[in-house]
């Protein structure tokens, strides 16, 4: 077949492989390629952001994986969706935009990355935001991801704010701004009432670029070595695309460590066991993997104040999609996590270690079970686990998905913390201003007496809130796989650039994150960046 040639060659078209792919053709010295496992994103459901609870339970825009049995689970494999598009999880997510504390990025540079604290990381936060309520100090009205109110609100959502604040908690309007503590709506990352993608932000207005080659369908089986050089990667079923320059991974906490493993960068104790000849033996590759747990619990309500799966809040739902299509508004326009906040528990270490979601629909096995009736459920995870899991080949076949052990909850004071989570939300539940409209409980079925109750409780019924990060972490230690300017330690020509590169996880939503990781990922990869914090940048935002 014949072999094809680019400066740069970027693996995986997720958030911030479209970031880069975006930053370096913009610079139009350098040939770029884009390679995406997954179809286009030209789908009404990503678009609409109600769409969420089908892209989520489906798969064709999803690649859904599951973890090994989770010992402290009672031997539950976790499904852990990943988006399989272009923007991947920015395409199926829940848009909700969280940057997490200052004090997540100061710990990134005490953890030996040097130019990673939150001082050098917010110009790229604000670089890439532009946010419908204008410029202060805190935000970016004209970057290319836009964040903005949510254009239609459940009287749930208004009713769980009020009943948060009855409980203790403050009301808070901006959870990027100068303090994350507190209860409210978020904003999310949508412009006029759409959703947008990393691919609808940096991917879509620089597809016509002659020096930006973007391939949907295409997933890579290794690398292409020469020594210790990354010269290129091999396609399943296709052509070698080789790299005059860079082999880029942006492929997500789950597969960059997979296709480091494949082409033996790893442990080689590992890589031998399955018949891999190591290339590169990096212990790190696969280890250090971090997620948030959550905990639901769900109420059933006595009138219509929430989204319902029965047929006629379904139907009136459709009817609404011209009012969506042409007037940009409506109930289509929805999230569906439209609420929440963030709190501390008695572990908590100087800020917020717990973040609650309130999704105005019963969710139930991640939306692939879908009950009839009217109700909300209340989300809490525990963001700042101790717990680390890792991810492993499973076989030498590329197409088999890793191996994932999250080890959720090994760590004993993980489960204290979202035990005191789980009473948090149940005394927001119970606040007038929300049982009023109570019905009955949905889950759990039963009421938590005492924690040995809520123990139990969340043991069998915790998941995956979709936040993978850490399994090819950045640092200087052995068990680093890479180093302060992304580069993999001992190979040449070969960067990560995802969720994979972070030491640990941020206190929220991963996805600005990510894109912020890329924006300086991408003055790094083109000289433009200092190792350094920009001296002009001063804190504003206070760690909690």
């Amino acid at each position: 077949m014949k072999v094809e040639e680019f400066d740069y060659v970027i693996v995986g078209g997720g958030s911030a492989g479209c970031v880069l792919a975006n930053r370096l053709s913009e610079d139009g010295r350098y040939s770029v390629c884009l390679l995406e496992a997954g179809p286009s994103d030209n789908s009404l459901l990503i678009r609409m952001p109600i769409g969420i609870g089908f892209l989520v339970a489906g798969e064709k825009y999803n690649l859904p994986h599951h973890t090994e049995p989770e010992a402290h689970l009672n031997g539950r494999r976790l499904f852990w969706p990943r988006g399989k598009t272009l923007g991947g999880s920015s395409s199926i997510n829940a848009m909700v935009y969280i940057r997490g504390n200052p004090g997540d990025y100061d710990d990134w540079e005490k953890a030996g990355n040097p130019g990673w604290n939150w001082q050098s990381l917010k110009p790229y936060f604000l670089k890439a935001e532009g946010n419908e309520r204008g410029r202060d100090s805190h935000h970016n009205d004209s970057g290319p991801l836009a964040v903005s109110d949510l254009r239609w609100k459940t009287r749930a959502g208004e009713a769980f704010i009020r009943a948060a604040t009855s409980a203790g908690h403050s009301a808070n309007n901006d959870f990027n701004g100068q303090s994350q503590l507190g209860f409210g709506f978020y904003q999310v990352t949508q412009k006029n009432g759409r959703r947008c993608s990393a691919a609808a932000a940096y991917l879509h207005p620089a597809a016509t670029r002659e020096n930006l080659t973007v391939i949907t369908g295409a997933r890579v089986a290794n690398l292409v070595m020469q020594g210790n050089t990354a010269t290129g990667v091999q396609l399943i079923g296709g052509p070698e695309i080789c790299a005059r320059r860079e082999v880029i991974l942006c492929a997500g906490a789950l597969q960059s460590p997979q296709l480091l493993q494949l082409s033996g960068i790893g442990d080689e104790r590992q890589l031998k066991s399955l018949g891999i000849q190591p290339r590169l033996h990096l212990p790190g590759v696969g280890e250090n993997l971090q997620d948030h747990l959550d905990v639901t619990q769900v109420v059933r309500v006595n009138r219509p104040i929430t989204f319902s799966n029965s047929l006629w809040p379904t139907l009136k739902a459709a009817a609404s999609l011209p009012r969506f299509l042409w007037g940009n508004g409506g109930m289509l326009t929805s999230n569906g996590a439209e609420a929440g906040g963030f709190s501390r528990s008695s572990f908590a270490r100087g800020f917020a270690d717990l973040q609650f979601h309130l999704t105005s629909a019963p969710l139930f096995d991640h939306g692939r079970h879908r009950p009839g009736g009217y109700g909300y459920s209340l989300h809490v995870c525990g963001l700042r686990p101790k717990s680390r899991g890792s991810i492993s080949l499973r076989s030498t076949n590329p197409s088999d998905l890793p191996r994932i052990r999250a080890n959720f909850l090994s760590e004993p004071e993980d489960l204290q913390v979202l035990i005191e989570g789980v009473e948090q939300a149940r005394e927001i539940i119970e606040q007038p201003d929300l049982r009023q409209f109570h019905k009955h409980w949905w889950l759990p079925q039963r009421r938590l007496n005492s924690r040995s109750d809520i123990e139990e409780f969340i043991r069998e019924h915790a998941e995956s809130v979709y936040h993978p990060v850490g399994s090819c972490r950045m640092g200087d230690d052995p068990m680093a796989v890479v180093d302060g300017q992304l580069k993999v330690h001992g190979v040449e020509g070969l960067r990560i650039v995802d969720a994979s590169v972070m030491p640990n996880i941020v206190s929220g939503n991963t996805n600005a994150p990510v894109i912020a990781v890329a924006e300086r990922a991408a003055e790094l990869i083109l000289g433009r960046a200092s190792s350094a914090a920009p001296a002009a940048v001063t804190e504003e935002v206070a760690v909690d």
